[in-house]
């Protein structure tokens, strides 16, 4: 497969122009992408669309606080050659046989491309991005116990997303294709739950988004509900049979959408004083 720009989105992935371009410039330029935007803004989710449209296998390395750079590459399994030295019957001269190649190192060894998406790399420490920059770079690695290099023989799409926690160092995002997810407006937010739920009533979708946003613009929420919060939402009002006209006076089911329990509190607070605000104009003839 050529590096032509080729990704186009799927059916059920929403992309915009602009994220189009980046995901087709960073292949075409052999460069990883770097996705950041807030939770839910479908970071994870573009690197399963980028596989299913091009037909590619993925690799998934989630990091974690304790990940090292090292556990992406190999993993030399000490433990079990010290135990099969004791008490197995295999040669345990073969060092080969106790590499366990990491995510990364799959990736650079499959006879085929792949598409890695290393996620949320901001969970580890700052020391984390550097200690990769030399093997995206070159897109090999060296093996010391075997004396072995791995090469790749396809250049992997590499996806990197963050929820921007951490800065990133300089030097690692020089070598990255950078774009930026904004929060879907209402607009495209309908496009998207359309796409999961095509039959679903107009007014009932009108009325969803309406209180969806409205929750999203209170102030001094720790949490914001997301894109996978209101479509489990919508799946709720659905189920429950809530009709449209109670959706944005009442907002039930809060808790599919807020998850803190200082945001449930202060968005029943701000209910409250929105349904008395109401109350209020219709005794003075608003």
């Amino acid at each position: 497969m050529t590096d032509q720009i080729i990704y186009q989105g799927t059916e059920d992935y929403i992309v915009s122009n602009d994220l189009r371009n980046s995901v087709n410039i960073s292949v075409a330029l052999k460069r990883p992408l770097l996705i950041k935007g807030e939770p839910g803004t479908g970071k994870t989710v573009l690197a399963e669309s980028i596989a299913r449209s091009l037909g590619l296998r993925l690799i998934i390395w989630n990091i974690k606080s304790t990940t090292k750079a090292q556990d992406g590459l190999y993993v030399y399994d000490t433990v079990q050659r010290l135990y099969d030295s004791q008490f197995g019957g295999q040669d345990v001269s073969n060092i080969k046989q106790y590499i366990k190649l990491g995510k990364l190192g799959e990736a650079f060894a499959s006879t085929e491309r792949v598409v890695l998406i290393i996620d949320e790399i901001d969970k580890a420490d700052l020391e984390f991005p550097n200690d990769l920059l030399w093997e995206l770079d070159v897109m090999n690695f060296f093996i010391p116990e075997t004396g072995e290099t791995i090469t790749t023989k396809h250049r992997p799409i590499v996806v990197i997303t963050s929820n921007a926690e951490k800065e990133l160092p300089d030097a690692f995002l020089r070598r990255c294709i950078f774009h930026y997810i904004d929060f879907p407006d209402q607009a495209m937010m309908e496009e998207i739950v359309h796409v999961h739920f095509p039959d679903l009533e107009k007014r009932l979708l009108t009325e969803a988004l309406k209180a969806f946003y409205w929750l999203r613009g209170i102030s001094g929420l720790q949490k914001k509900p997301s894109t996978s919060e209101l479509l489990d939402w919508v799946q709720a009002l659905t189920i429950g049979g809530i009709k449209p006209e109670k959706i944005y006076q009442e907002i039930p089911f809060l808790g599919a959408l807020l998850k803190k329990n200082q945001d449930f509190d202060l968005a029943l607070k701000q209910l409250h004083l929105r349904g008395t605000e109401n109350q209020s104009r219709v005794k003075r003839g608003w």
